[in-house]
């Protein structure tokens, strides 16, 4: 397992973590903070991500072979997934390649089928094709101020610290050698494709599976929940986050975590 870090905090029944685009497994700290005396929970940094590598392939099926290969590296089955973001969408193609590993799915906020990338995110994909992405994000380490003003800001509901948030997420991807070219590549690499043709193993997918959705996403709209349920039959229900953005299981880990321990222990 080359160049892929992650977080691997307490002991018992596995929990494992995937973030999206941009972020990395601290995305998840609040949510392991309230789990880790119950689960072993384990958070991905995703290919380039956190204190990963950067890879030529960062494809979503290609990610989704990282965390093939991590669960390979750490011996893991009979896990709890939870995904966010394109984190999500690694999810749905990990969980029907190695469905054997899986004992429930988790997703929150995330691509879906066509909505891959969200029609709010596409002039950021457009910045990453045409390599104008890069040069712009790295203001952001000096002026982490603008961050709110981005489609990356656009996650949160608030940005209290948005230093934090440059230095957690931003600077570890661009500080790697190539790191910015690779970003545009990633993003440039998220096609809809990729979804659209697993469809029909959704379809059949009984894992069981809950959808915790965050109401106030300007990217993926309740709606896209709503296309999981009528399309995985494993699908539980959907619970709705009032005014949960993106990043709701950064900011609001709280609300996250006693639906996770419920469904968890219906099994």
């Amino acid at each position: 397992m080359d160049g892929i870090s992650y977080v691997d905090q307490g002991e018992g029944p596995v929990a494992l973590f995937v973030h999206g685009v941009g972020t990395g497994s601290h995305l998840w700290r609040h949510v392991i903070g309230e789990l880790r005396d119950e689960r072993r929970c384990v958070a991905i940094d995703l290919p380039l991500h956190g204190g990963s590598d950067p890879r030529d392939d960062l494809s979503i099926p290609a990610l989704a072979e990282a965390v093939e290969e991590l669960c390979e590296h750490l011996g893991l089955t009979e896990i709890d997934l939870v995904g966010n973001d394109t984190g999500g969408a690694v999810c749905q193609i990990f969980a029907v390649r190695h469905r054997e590993r899986l004992r429930t799915l988790t997703l929150t906020n995330c691509d879906v089928h066509t909505n891959t990338p969200p029609e709010a995110f596409r002039p950021t994909v457009e910045l990453a094709a045409r390599g104008e992405l890069a040069q712009l994000t790295a203001v952001l380490l000096d002026r982490p101020e603008l961050l709110a003003g981005t489609a990356f800001g656009d996650g949160y509901e608030r940005i209290d610290d948005p230093k934090a948030v440059v230095e957690a997420y931003l600077r570890p991807i661009l500080g790697k050698p190539g790191g910015g070219r690779a970003f545009e590549r990633m993003l440039a690499a998220i096609d809809a494709k990729d979804l659209i043709a697993i469809e029909p193993q959704l379809t059949v997918l009984t894992v069981p599976t809950l959808l915790v959705w965050g109401t106030g996403d300007t990217f993926f709209d309740l709606s896209w929940a709503r296309w999981l349920r009528d399309t995985i039959p494993g699908v539980r229900e959907i619970v709705e986050i009032e005014g949960g953005r993106l990043f709701f299981p950064e900011e609001r880990a709280g609300e996250l975590v006693p639906h996770l321990r419920r469904f968890w222990a219906q099994g």
